[in-house]
């Protein structure tokens, strides 16, 4: 008989050694390197190649990785073009569309080999995070900014969107919440890449897939629901009194539980000293004093503790990032994470195919004639 459970909750789908988490201990690691550890230390683009080849680059590895992120940054006119086209369509729809478009443009698409995908990979990575600038610059009517070689890609993503070149603190803040955000096991848009991947579909219709599960509200958009609220609220007392509106009507607060966790979510511990030391230095110190004193009812009255998406809001509000990019801003990263998946996926194939617990009538039914059905 099989094993049910519903939404596959405990259930293990497959192997891999990308990443680690235990939700009691509140531990979050990519290939053996703590969550903690790369958030103080390294750069995204070495999470990209950790994520990737399992081990940290040397430093002409990491100059390989960066030339070849600059190398494909550039988009085809054609995609120019559709995103051009569709200045009133959301950010997340326009995404997965542009993704979609790589794959019939791509001119490898009849290699199927390790070296091609890790190929498509790099450029996936590179031009995702121009298709997200470039929409945004193209819907708001001025000129589209090609970036800066001599930019990290934490950076040369604030300044494609924005036109100003971040301080060496917002960069930094950026390119951490990047980090956190990379990867984060079999969750929903993962598993939707792998599965489409095990049936040995191509790289770029997996990640269509993982964009569209993360277009979900249940999986991504959890901080445009957060920055709203603290918007809307516009101090910390009118946020707890809002929170406790909430929970007296039955309402989630957006931010806070995880199906994982039991304990914080080791990537909200980052995200909250993000908030608060750009919240300082944006003139948005509000937003981060509203947020605290919402996480502090909450767990008071509930013992839940916010999870990445809490905390995350007020970062991206304070870097200028406009509210409706901050699930298309998870994709850039997640894609790091989604390929390195998918990539393993290949290279340890089996078709992914899971029974169904049957609920429905007996098997037997009598058959009625059309013409004696009421």
């Amino acid at each position: 008989m099989a094993i049910s459970a519903a939404g596959l909750e405990g259930i293990v789908a497959a192997e891999s050694s990308i990443c680690y988490i235990d939700g009691q201990a509140g531990i979050l690691s990519y290939r053996g390197h703590n969550i903690h550890s790369l958030a103080q230390h390294a750069t995204f683009e070495e999470v990209i190649y950790l994520l990737w080849h399992g081990v940290l680059p040397t430093a002409t590895q990491l100059d390989e990785l960066k030339a070849g992120l600059v190398r494909h940054r550039g988009l085809a006119p054609e995609v120019v073009d559709y995103l051009r086209r569709v200045p009133n369509a959301k950010p997340m729809d326009v995404l997965r569309t542009a993704i979609s478009m790589l794959g019939v443009l791509d001119p490898l698409s009849r290699e199927t080999g390790e070296a091609a995908n890790r190929e498509r990979a790099l450029q996936l990575m590179a031009q995702v995070s121009t298709i997200v600038t470039t929409f945004d610059r193209l819907r708001k009517n001025v000129h589209i900014i090609n970036g800066d070689p001599k930019l990290s890609y934490a950076a040369n993503f604030i300044y494609c969107l924005t036109g100003r070149h971040p301080d060496s603190v917002m960069e930094r803040a950026f390119d951490v919440a990047l980090t956190l955000h990379a990867d984060h096991e079999l969750n929903a848009s993962t598993f939707a890449g792998r599965v489409v991947a095990a049936t040995l579909s191509d790289i770029y219709s997996a990640v269509t897939a993982a964009i569209g599960a993360l277009k979900g509200p249940l999986h991504g958009g959890a901080n445009e629901e957060v920055i709203r609220m603290l918007l809307d609220a516009g101090n910390a007392s009118r946020g707890v009194e809002m929170a406790r509106s909430m929970l007296a009507a039955k309402k989630k607060i957006p931010g806070f539980g995880h199906r994982v966790y039991r304990t914080e979510d080791p990537r909200a511990t980052h995200l909250r000293a993000l908030s608060e030391e750009l919240g300082r230095r944006t003139g948005q110190e509000e937003l981060y004093r509203t947020s605290s004193a919402i996480e502090k009812f909450i767990r008071e009255s509930k013992n839940l503790n916010p999870n990445v998406d809490f905390y995350s809001a007020s970062t991206y509000y304070s870097l200028g990032i406009p509210i409706d990019l901050f699930t298309p801003i998870f994709a850039v990263s997640r894609m790091s994470g989604w390929t390195a998946h998918i990539l393993e996926q290949y290279a340890n194939n089996r078709l992914i195919r899971p029974r169904a617990d049957y609920t429905g009538p007996a098997d037997g039914q009598t058959w009625i004639p059309l013409a004696q059905r009421t």
